[in-house]
């Protein structure tokens, strides 16, 4: 964890900003595979990770507004449970570490919500996404799971948004160490792309490298010969000599920071030049991207840099024609580009999504496109010194959308579905680096990964 004086100074802002109440930041539990004590890997809340920096589950917290305290609630192991885990850090002393004094067995918090209730006290809620809390919630407040979305604390989520957006030098840190283990996941999984290979050899192979530094993932790993999937949770296929890979994966640090990085491999260590065509496409719009990236600069244009460049190669290549600023007015590079150029990063890989998407990536005046592939940008708004965000363009040949645009005569001014034919099979290549918003510019953090064609070729047939 952090020292303890970050964690009050976070805590002393979140008080200042919000004036009165109480304000609830229910910590996650256990959750059970299939029966109580085979539970999925403990992954703390971030936000309450954030503000507290207890890593275990079954705690809670309350901090008082009006009567300037802080406590944790909670229980210690008892002996027969120690039996199973090992001693246990007392409660109370964990709490010191973090420069909470106040710590109270679990069942107390129902009975200080119950008065503040009857007090008619204001109650701060953040939106939950644990089922578990929710039905805490439920029982503690009266707030049914259906309607809990209704009584969620607006000026709580904006200044829990303000405060977590800008990264603390010591936040830059953690996620430069989950990059430095990424780095290494990545360059080894160049290495282990050989023809014949099964890709859930590689991602087993991977991921263990992300265990002997005693971490994990930050998300499910994609490694996948079908990258037009942008998501792809499947490993079954065996690689093949000309196949590219798309390998989107990233480390946690040992605080929860999370690293993202992808890169496109060649199995066998060679790009074939129709490959090599589409990879200068989606590097070229990273690198314009990133000269473009500075404070001030609303991210929803970095998006729009990124999809022009990308239909200038493709216009070179006769798939796209006309006018490319033109075609991206009309839409027409999201059947290639249908998703954002990148998101804020930080305690969560996708940070803060879980508060509210339109709250940490729009403003009251910067709304959300809801047009298609636009509506999938989940930072628009103008960044700020600190932010972190990725930036990851790609070019994707999705067969079943290009059937339905071409059905559809969409965009048939701006798109060669003749010439298209012959790119239906070709998958997908996304690139895709997480940068640290600077006072002039950005910064790519942790160490370099292997980018260029003529690095990633280097080693991917080393």
């Amino acid at each position: 964890m952090f020292p303890a004086a970050i964690y009050r100074q976070r805590r002393a802002r979140l008080r200042e900003q919000i004036g009165s109440g109480l304000i609830l930041l229910p910590g996650n539990d256990e959750s059970p595979m299939n029966f109580a004590s085979n539970t999925y890997p403990f992954r703390q809340d971030s936000t309450f990770l954030y503000f507290f920096g207890l890593d275990l589950p079954g705690l809670a917290a309350i901090i008082d507004l009006d009567a300037g305290t802080e406590s944790v609630f909670g229980n210690d192991p008892s002996v027969e449970e120690i039996v199973w885990t090992g001693p246990q850090t007392l409660l109370r002393d964990r709490c010191q570490q973090v420069g909470v004094a106040s710590t109270a067995p679990a069942d107390k918090l129902e009975q200080i919500l119950h008065e503040a209730l009857r007090q008619k006290r204001t109650i701060h809620l953040l939106p939950q996404d644990r089922s578990e809390n929710v039905l805490k919630i439920w029982r503690w407040l009266g707030i049914a799971p259906g309607v809990l979305r209704k009584y969620v604390s607006e000026p709580l989520i904006r200044a829990v948004v303000q405060q977590r957006s800008v990264k603390s030098p010591e936040e830059i840190e953690q996620i430069e160490a989950a990059l430095a283990v990424s780095c290494e996941i990545h360059t080894a999984a160049m290495k282990l792309a050989r023809p014949g290979v099964v890709e859930r050899k590689v991602v087993a192979a991977i991921e263990a490298i992300a265990i002997s530094h005693n971490v994990r993932s930050a998300f499910q790993t994609i490694f996948s010969v079908h990258g037009e999937t942008l998501h792809n949770p499947c490993y079954d296929n065996t690689l093949k000599a000309g196949d590219i890979v798309v390998h989107d994966s990233g480390a946690e640090s040992l605080l929860h920071y999370a690293g993202d990085v992808t890169r496109t491999i060649p199995v066998g260590g060679k790009f074939s030049q129709r490959q090599k065509e589409i990879y200068s496409i989606v590097l070229a719009a990273q690198e314009r991207c990133l000269a473009a990236a500075r404070p001030g600069v609303e991210w929803r244009r970095i998006h729009r840099i990124a999809a022009v460049a990308l239909m200038e190669g493709l216009k070179k290549l006769g798939v796209a024609r006309g006018d490319p600023e033109q075609a991206v007015e009309a839409g027409a590079h999201t059947l290639f580009f249908p998703c954002g150029v990148g998101h804020m990063m930080g305690l969560d890989v996708h940070d803060m999504e879980n508060l509210g998407e339109d709250y940490v990536g729009y403003t009251d005046t910067i709304q959300r496109n809801p047009a298609f592939g636009w509506r999938s940008l989940r930072l628009a708004k103008p960044v700020e010194p600190g932010f972190v965000v990725t930036v990851e363009p790609g070019i994707y040949f999705i067969p079943h959308l290009i059937d339905r645009w071409r059905a559809e005569r969409t965009c048939e001014a701006f798109i060669d579905y003749d010439r298209l034919e012959a790119w239906r099979n070709f998958h997908g290549v996304r690139i895709e680096d997480d940068i640290v918003i600077t006072e002039d510019g950005c910064r790519i953090l942790g160490p370099q990964i292997p980018k260029s064609l003529e690095e990633v070729e280097a080693l991917a047939g080393s």
